[in-house]
């Protein structure tokens, strides 16, 4: 079956520090992985993408790694705020022209996510 997986599950960081989480697939020929953002259960906020190699993040974060099957993603927040703390999203998908631009919101981007890793700030606790 096909799986995405992210780690870590959950990540407790101070106001000010970075973090980091992954994304990998095991989807032959996807080479799209998309990071979303979802705070008190709104809706989801594209934070940037990476296609094959090459990452392309929201201001404030970092995409780095490979999108591509057994590859893996790394989002980086560079700075938590209070608003950091919420439920980030992963998301593989296939690179088609067709589809472009791939930086929609849309659902229908979405093709397997799988729900992680709540970040929460010095604040919260």
């Amino acid at each position: 079956s096909y799986q995405v997986h992210q780690t870590p599950a959950d990540l407790y960081k101070n106001q000010g520090e970075l973090a980091k989480m992954e994304c990998s697939h095991s989807i032959s020929n996807y080479d799209v992985i998309l990071w979303y953002k979802q705070s008190n259960y709104r809706e989801l906020v594209l934070l940037g993408y990476m296609i094959g190699t090459s990452g392309y993040p929201e201001a404030g974060f970092d995409i780095e790694g490979d999108a591509n099957a057994g590859g893996t993603s790394t989002l980086t927040i560079k700075q938590l705020t209070p608003n950091s703390s919420a439920v980030y999203y992963c998301a593989a998908s296939l690179h088609s022209a067709s589809d472009l631009p791939l930086c929609s919101t849309k659902t229908s981007s979405l093709v397997y996510c799988r729900l992680i890793t709540p970040v929460l700030t010095s604040h919260c606790i």
